[in-house]
């Protein structure tokens, strides 16, 4: 969003939002800010012209009343509680792609924690070139740009941090059942609800970046999905009955992901092992296991230290996932 007027807009916000439901007088504006009552009142203006609604009352003050439902550093940096992530947002009504945007950026140099979100992907990706269907305006769509001090060979690892913190970003904000399914997706009522697309730039023994794209459907109603996917997509809204406040799940689901980063860096992957064995719809499922060389049936039975998924094959066997797709047999109840 840049320095200058917009920095002090989204201060005057700021202030308008730690107010809560009260007023804030013009003079308490002014003396925080160091401006004039005329220019708190300009700001006031201009965040009118952009969509929220600001009470004004002599000798009480300013009261925010409505907030618009976008996903701007105007809406979202008050919000924030991180440290590092989503600090710098780099902002886009409209996107082919969110990681394509931000593995440019972090070729170009961009830092660790930077993000990249914007309101309609054109061309989004899911696993093995799929498209990620989004209409705009009622979903979320980030990438985040990573520089973890990790070997090559555990980048992957990052995939289920990401599923552990979009889990329970979820259940946090209505959805009890969010659950993950191997590796990447994650469900509610057994219908997919958010996916996450990680993507990496390394040398044989470092990782230069990861990015790491999610994609959740957040207002979505039945009747914005295409035919096909009736039966297998679902949205927050729908699971909690009511709509989200996209701009406070963000902020929230960064949260989530910027302590579950920091617990992989302090501890390693076996805390996120465990979490997401417990948040998992697939460990304890009947499976189809469709890889490049075979299929195979069997019990999903643990991940292992890699995040691969241990399969105990009808006949005996234990296969060890690293990539592929898993079909549940039966829809997941947790």
């Amino acid at each position: 969003m840049g320095t200058g007027t917009h920095s002090q807009e989204e201060l005057v916000l700021a202030f308008l939002l730690e107010g809560g439901e009260g007023f804030t007088s013009g003079e308490a504006l002014s003396d925080k800010l160091g401006l004039s009552r005329a220019a708190v009142w300009k700001h006031v203006e201009s965040l009118r012209g952009r969509g929220y609604r600001i009470e004004a009352v002599p000798s009480r003050g300013y009261r925010l009343v409505e907030i618009p439902d976008r996903l701007t550093p105007l809406e979202l940096s008050p919000l924030l509680s991180t440290y590092e992530l989503g600090r710098t947002l780099h902002y886009r009504e409209e996107l082919p792609s969110t990681n394509a945007l931000a593995y440019r950026l972090a070729q170009e140099g961009a830092f660790h924690g930077e993000v990249v979100i914007c309101e309609q992907q054109t061309a989004g990706r899911g696993r093995r070139g799929r498209s990620w269907v989004s209409p705009p305006w009622l979903n979320l769509a980030f990438s985040a740009i990573l520089r973890p001090d990790l070997p090559p060979q555990r980048a992957p690892e990052l995939t289920l941090v990401a599923a552990v913190a979009l889990a329970e970003a979820l259940r946090e904000a209505g959805a009890a059942d969010a659950a993950i399914k191997w590796p990447n997706d994650v469900q509610v009522g057994g219908l997919k609800v958010a996916g996450i697309l990680t993507e990496l730039s390394a040398e044989a023994d470092k990782v230069h970046f990861v990015v790491l794209g999610m994609g959740v459907n957040l207002n979505l109603s039945e009747a914005d999905l295409p035919e096909e996917l009736r039966g297998t997509a679902t949205s927050l809204m729908r699971a909690r009955g009511s709509r989200v406040p996209r701009a406070l799940f963000t902020a929230a689901l960064l949260s989530h992901l910027e302590r579950w980063l920091e617990r992989h860096v302090e501890e390693g992957f076996a805390p996120v092992r465990e979490a997401w064995k417990r948040l998992s719809s697939t460990v304890g499922q009947r499976v189809r296991v469709r890889t490049e060389r075979s299929e195979y049936v069997g019990l999903a039975e643990d991940i292992d230290e890699a995040g691969a998924l241990l399969v105990r094959v009808d006949g005996g066997r234990l296969e060890r996932v690293l990539a592929g797709d898993v079909e549940q047999l039966r829809p997941a109840t947790r």
